[in-house]
């Protein structure tokens, strides 16, 4: 069985697909880490859903729904780094900014529904969203008031949602309709 995650993608990220021009744009490659500066996608194998969310004024937004591909270097992402100054992920420039030079950075090719910022999770589901850990135990975001998120310290990081929110945010973004590039 497939699990659901999220992970929050920064001010600075989003600024950076912004700014690139890649709203509208499907990506082909997200970035795990082992430093924190950029979250590990542990636990996450092929054919698990993960939710790319962004915090802008206390509101959270799916910025992209994607599907792990596998975790594996492939042509696509062009050769190795032959120095520590080379570009790690030089085929995936254009995605760089998702995490490509993170402390060692690794290349998670993804199946993904288009970069929009038109998304918000309804104020009644974020109260109410839930990830689990691998021991079972549930926890729901801290720093909700009146549906809005004042604190975004609880989704900073790679999490398993529960089946039950996987299927409310999956729900979201279904019912979102077509992005809009403006």
């Amino acid at each position: 069985m497939s699990d659901a995650f999220t992970v929050l993608w920064t001010h600075a990220t989003c600024h950076a697909l912004r700014k690139a021009g890649r709203v509208g744009e499907r990506p082909p490659v997200a970035f795990s880490g082992v430093h924190s500066s950029l979250p590990a996608w542990s636990g996450a194998r092929s054919g698990d859903e993960v939710y790319a969310l962004h915090v802008n004024q206390c509101q959270v937004f799916v910025v992209s729904q994607m599907r792990v591909i596998d975790t594996e270097r492939r042509d696509c992402c062009g050769t190795t780094p032959a120095t520590w100054d080379a570009p790690a992920y030089p085929g995936h420039g254009d995605w760089s900014m998702l995490g490509a030079g993170g402390c060692g950075a690794m290349a998670v090719h993804v199946d993904a529904t288009p970069v929009r910022f038109d998304v918000p999770i309804p104020g009644d589901l974020l109260a109410r969203l839930t990830w689990r850990n691998r021991k079972g135990q549930t926890r729901t975001l801290k720093y909700v008031v009146d549906g809005r998120l004042e604190r975004s310290v609880s989704l900073q990081g790679f999490y398993r949602l529960t089946p039950e929110s996987a299927d409310e945010l999956a729900a979201t973004v279904n019912s979102a309709g077509p992005a809009s590039v403006a």
